[in-house]
């Protein structure tokens, strides 16, 4: 029996493992709003190296829909732990190199192309990041709290953008010479200390029961992504597009800072408290949004907050555009740091309960890192068609959102059924060898 501290000290562990991992990749989105268009970039014209900049972040997603079949091939095959271990020293190596890139000025275009190639690393290692930490804790959770326990995941990466975002406060408060010099690789370097703390805890995880269980009974397959894609093909798309809900995530984290500092004005430091504010909510919103998905359902919860979020972007960027400090904080809390919250609690539980556990972390990766693909770009189309005016990018968030909520509805609801039956019931479904007809989920 699975001792009782385990689902605990499972979350724990893939929550702090969220928070060194995303405070990397966090850190790369606020240099590109703030600094990469001048140092990267800077023979463009200021709207021309921004929406380069953009670019370079969403390159990093490019690399993610790549790396999940890696990453999925290899958690499915050897084990959650193997990709939590690789993840954090990729990303952390990247991150710090980036640090170390010379400028534009120094060598020319080369400049750019490494960052690109980094930029394409980062992306490489997120993409098992959430959806091994979400296998492990899913995996060791009791069913009645699966959801609570999975919200861990994305309380870290939270987390991890607070951390990040407050990094860049006595940074982004300097004279711009020194920022533009040396200040801005201060955070990329400190992933050396990221690193480090990482490994060590990730080192110490455990694999979890059924997937011991599963290797154990020689239930494993050699090819996981193929059976995912002969016998899941309808679970993984659903995924997909549930996850292109996620640039509600982007156009805040990124655009929005943007269109504040650089088109409105705003006071920068004023902008990052913004996201820290936010985010602090939201790490206390998310496990409630989750205990209620543990006991109404999971898609009531996620829809809403899908649907809300992507509303309420119109009220954000309306807020920024009049320049009102107190609506800014009231329109970013309530709609990133509470609402967006129930989507995203919800997100870890929702997905690994689509797949049964001999291709769960192959079907989370692929599905969602295609879909937050979509969602990475969402900067760089949003800066291609504001035109300076922010109605048609709430206008192309709040299509991502119901996009991901009509997603969700076509979905079984999986809250109230124990994943050992989630797995059997899925393993009689695809059995192609069987002539007995499938037997229905229970509602």
């Amino acid at each position: 029996m699975t001792p009782r501290k385990t689902p605990g000290k499972a979350a724990l562990a893939s929550s702090v493992g969220s928070v060194l991992e995303y405070y990397d990749f966090f850190i790369y989105g606020t240099a590109a709003a703030l600094v990469f268009g001048k140092v990267f970039f800077p023979e463009s014209d200021p709207a021309t190296g921004t929406l380069l900049s953009f670019a370079t972040y969403g390159v990093g997603y490019v690399a993610r829909p790549v790396g999940a079949f890696f990453m999925g091939h290899l958690g499915d095959r050897y084990g959650r732990k193997r990709v939590l271990v690789l993840t954090v020293v990729m990303m952390g190596i990247a991150t710090f190199l980036v640090g170390c890139l010379p400028t534009y000025a120094s060598i020319g275009i080369w400049a750019p192309v490494m960052l690109v190639v980094l930029r394409l690393v980062q992306g490489f290692s997120a993409s098992g990041e959430q959806s091994g930490g979400n296998s492990l804790t899913l995996e060791h959770a009791p069913d009645e709290r699966r959801a609570f326990f999975s919200s861990f995941t994305l309380m870290g990466t939270q987390a991890g953008l607070v951390i990040a975002t407050a990094a860049w406060l006595p940074i982004g408060a300097m004279p711009e010479d020194d920022l533009l010099s040396w200040g801005w690789r201060v955070p990329f370097w400190l992933s050396a200390f990221v690193v480090l703390a990482g490994v060590i805890i990730r080192r110490r995880l455990d694999e979890t029961p059924v997937f011991t269980e599963a290797a154990r009974e020689g239930e494993l397959e050699q090819a996981p992504i193929g059976e995912l894609l002969r016998d899941h093909p309808t679970g993984v798309v659903r995924v997909l597009l549930t996850a292109v809900g996620s640039m509600v995530s982007t156009i805040f984290a990124v655009y929005a800072l943007s269109f504040a500092v650089d088109t409105k004005g705003l006071d920068k430091t004023t902008m990052l408290w913004v996201a820290i504010a936010t985010n602090v909510v939201a790490m206390g919103a998310i496990p409630m949004w989750a205990r209620l998905a543990d006991r109404v359902g999971r898609k009531p919860v996620l829809i809403a907050g899908a649907l809300g979020s992507g509303a309420l972007m119109f009220a954000y960027l309306a807020a920024i555009d009049s320049g009102s400090y107190p609506l800014i904080f009231a329109a970013a809390v309530a709609m990133s740091g509470v609402v967006y919250s129930a989507f995203n609690g919800v997100q870890p539980a929702f997905y690994g309960e689509m797949f049964p556990t001999k291709v769960r972390l192959s079907g989370m990766a692929i599905g969602t890192q295609i879909g937050y693909a979509i969602g990475g770009f969402a900067p760089t189309v949003a800066a291609a068609i504001d035109g300076g005016g922010w109605v048609p990018v709430a206008l192309l968030t709040f299509a991502g959102s119901a996009i991901a909520a009509v997603a969700a509805l076509t979905a079984r609801e999986s809250a109230h059924l124990p994943l050992q039956h989630l797995d059997d019931a899925r393993a009689r479904r695809f059995d192609r060898s069987q002539a007995a007809p499938e037997r229905t989920l229970a509602r």
